[in-house]
């Protein structure tokens, strides 16, 4: 049986994981919660998408995260015309001193522990679908050689929104690969206004300091200590089951938009993720509020809506908030005739 942990355990690693975020903060203004998230995705061993505009700070978030937790990075830009090979390496006929050739594999970038890659959308569904292996069993297949990647190993891709022109939308089966999908706005007046005031070219500082490779992996034991109680477990399984239209718990508002609903990979993805938010607010144990916190970065690039949500104006993260408004936590459903006691 899992024991809860201990101050003297967890609060190390809290006190890491905020000095994460405030450097973050520090270098990269006015997204706090959008930190908060990323560092939750990387505690919980996920990838991350990121969506949003041109010139919004995707990369330079990435390039900073890979900074400050000390992690090899490495930046592959996606466009129409890359190949397979251009990301996993390839096989090249050598020759030796004693003149003889062998094939000689060359690892490709996708060989580093944070994988950026940008404007994903902007590839064939060929180069796209290259890293489906990777992403899920962390590993590279080439002429039936099987290479593990380095540990740990994340893929944080950038798009661009699909309206805009020369872009491949990603299959649902890579999608699913995400453990967030989080949407990039632009800065408000104030955050503009001291980016122009305080750095120059937009050039953001250096961290502080770096995170060892020690240190991370405590922190990733930490996590993988939070205490996941059976009522939250019970409550993250019925928001999944929920969004499937056969299902019992099954709301009305999904019954008439929701074409797919999330998979079982979704679940996990909850789970491990509510525990990594526990973490950051402090806590050893999650709550039914951890998983509120993150159910739409898991949930908004799994559900398939169909034609009516387009033409009522629906869109995931509206009807992820109703479903979640409408999913009582302990699961109880009384008889109509009783009534409760405030």
């Amino acid at each position: 049986m899992q024991t809860i942990l201990q101050s003297e355990e967890i609060n190390p690693a809290i006190e890491l994981a905020n000095r994460i975020l405030t450097q973050l903060d520090r270098i990269l203004l006015g997204r706090p919660e959008l930190h908060r998230l990323v560092l939750t995705g990387i505690l919980s061993r996920g990838h991350i998408l990121l969506e949003g505009l041109p010139g919004v700070g995707k990369t330079a978030l990435v390039k900073t995260l890979g900074d400050l937790l000390g992690l090899q990075f490495k930046r592959v830009q996606f466009t129409p015309d890359l190949m397979p090979s251009d990301i996993l390496g390839s096989h090249i006929l050598q020759g030796s001193d004693d003149g003889r050739r062998a094939m000689e594999f060359h690892a490709g970038p996708i060989f580093t522990n944070l994988l950026l890659a940008d404007e994903i959308n902007r590839a064939s569904p060929k180069t796209q679908s290259a890293l489906l292996e990777a992403m899920q069993e962390r590993s590279v297949t080439l002429l039936g050689a099987t290479r593990q990647l380095p540990d740990p190993f994340f893929v944080l891709a950038s798009q661009n929104p699909i309206e805009l022109e020369g872009t491949y939308p990603l299959p649902e089966a890579q999608l699913d690969r995400f453990l967030f999908k989080l949407n990039v706005g632009g800065s408000d007046v104030d955050t503009l206004d001291q980016i122009i005031s305080t750095r120059r070219r937009g050039e953001a500082p250096q961290p502080e300091f770096i995170v060892s490779a020690n240190e991370l992996a405590q922190l990733f034991a930490v996590m993988d200590r939070i205490y996941l109680p059976k009522p939250v477990s019970r409550y993250i399984s019925r928001v999944v089951a929920a969004t499937h239209t056969d299902s019992p718990e099954a709301t009305d508002d999904v019954k008439s938009y929701v074409a797919y609903g999330a998979s079982p990979r979704a679940a996990i993805a909850m789970a491990e993720a509510a525990r990594a938010y526990a973490l950051l607010a402090g806590r050893p144990t999650v709550g039914f509020e951890d998983v509120k916190a993150i159910a739409s970065p898991v949930l908004n690039h799994r559900l398939v809506l169909n034609y009516k949500a387009k033409f009522d104006g629906v869109n995931a993260q509206s009807l992820i908030a109703r479903l979640l408004s409408q999913i009582d936590e302990t699961g109880i459903k009384l008889p109509r005739d009783v009534e409760i006691e405030k």
